[in-house]
């Protein structure tokens, strides 16, 4: 660092490089623009992020909003050097939560916070969150670099997002038809997601194993990799199902709380879902961190998803025909329980058979 005399300090002296974020912003532009769709073509760079709704096909939208982080699953993306994936987590913790509610992800803006630019991390990151877009038809129109000395450690950064979606008016789930006797249908997750990440990064402290170690529960991978398998986004197939079958009356996206936590967010409170736990199948890692961290399955249930990232709720007659256009996406499908009939002041999830951990 220069010696500054009497007022010559820079802002460069007190440790934020411009140039460094100039840098970065040239070298995540083609990534930027490799998410462009109708209603979103301008570069990034200006003061704020435009979108036509009307270029996009909407004629009387509803806008829905929603905004999230990754969480300390981030730790271990500093602590292994793995900067490429948690884009997507973001982008899917915010889209997976448009969705539910029937809605088309526009477009996200994301957040990216630390203690000193890396242009080449901060790439990848963004290359990360446009991935996640590209997954879920939105456009990345803007976002923010923060360069915060002193607020965050070396090598320590934070995110961020911000997602917008549209439904057109009279088209927004959950509908106001749920019954009883109406089934739930699970959709695989694709491991923990971004959930529960304080207990999981506990329980490899106490395996005694290194990020770089063989995972015990996935052939080939190492430890960091294996947990770091980015959270599945579900928006592509769920609004193929919404729009050709029409017979969707709810979603819920399984994040931190699990099924207890947030299924019962999309039900009438006459209604509770009658969970079949001997139904789930859940892999792998969740064995491991019940098993090494001998956490109980009632744990498991409210801390991850235990291999549930999302559940729909269909009349049992229109079941097979949801589940075959979710197959035919890629999805992985079963019946999870159905709708009961729920005493005032009762629980809106209750469980019938066992959690195979």
């Amino acid at each position: 660092m220069s010696q500054p005399g009497k007022n010559g300090l820079t802002y460069s002296d007190a440790g934020v490089d411009i140039d460094a974020g100039n840098l970065m912003v040239e070298k995540i532009k083609p990534a930027v623009r490799s998410t462009r769709r109708p209603g979103a073509d301008g570069e990034i760079g200006g003061f704020g992020g435009l979108f036509d709704l009307k270029a996009a096909g909407f004629t009387d939208p509803v806008l829905v909003a929603a905004n999230d982080g990754v969480g300390t699953k981030l730790k271990i993306a500093i602590d292994a050097d793995r900067h490429d994936t948690v884009g997507i987590d973001l982008v899917a913790m915010c889209v997976n939560d448009l969705v539910v509610q029937g809605a088309e992800p526009l477009f996200f803006l994301d957040y990216f916070a630390t203690g000193k630019l890396d242009p080449d991390q901060g790439a990848a990151i963004v290359e990360g969150i446009a991935e996640g877009c590209r997954q879920a038809g939105a456009a990345l129109i803007g976002g923010e670099t923060a360069e915060m000395p002193g607020m965050y450690s070396d090598g320590d950064y934070d995110l961020a997002g911000f997602a917008v979606g549209a439904a057109e008016r009279g088209q927004l789930l959950p509908k106001g038809d749920i019954a009883e006797g109406d089934v739930i249908l699970a959709l695989a997750s694709s491991g923990v997601h971004s959930n529960g990440y304080s207990l999981v990064r506990r329980i490899v402290a106490l395996s005694g194993l290194a990020w770089d170690a063989p995972a015990p529960f996935a052939d080939g991978m190492s430890l960091a990799e294996a947990l770091m398998t980015p959270t599945k986004i579900y928006v592509k197939p769920l609004l193929r199902a919404i729009r050709e079958t029409g017979a969707i009356k709810a979603l819920a996206h399984i994040t931190g709380g699990g099924f207890p936590e947030n299924i019962p967010r999309v039900l009438p409170k006459h209604l509770a879902a009658e969970i079949d736990l001997g139904a789930v199948k859940a892999p792998a890692v969740f064995s491991w961190l019940s098993r090494t961290g001998g956490v109980e399955a009632t744990e498991m249930l409210r801390t991850f998803n235990c291999g549930v990232g999302m559940i729909a709720v269909v009349d049992a007659t229109d079941a097979e025909r949801v589940t075959a256009v979710l197959e035919a996406e890629g999805e992985t499908v079963f019946a999870l329980g159905r709708m009961v009939a729920r005493a005032d002041g009762a629980a809106g999830t209750v469980y019938k058979g066992t959690l195979a951990l």
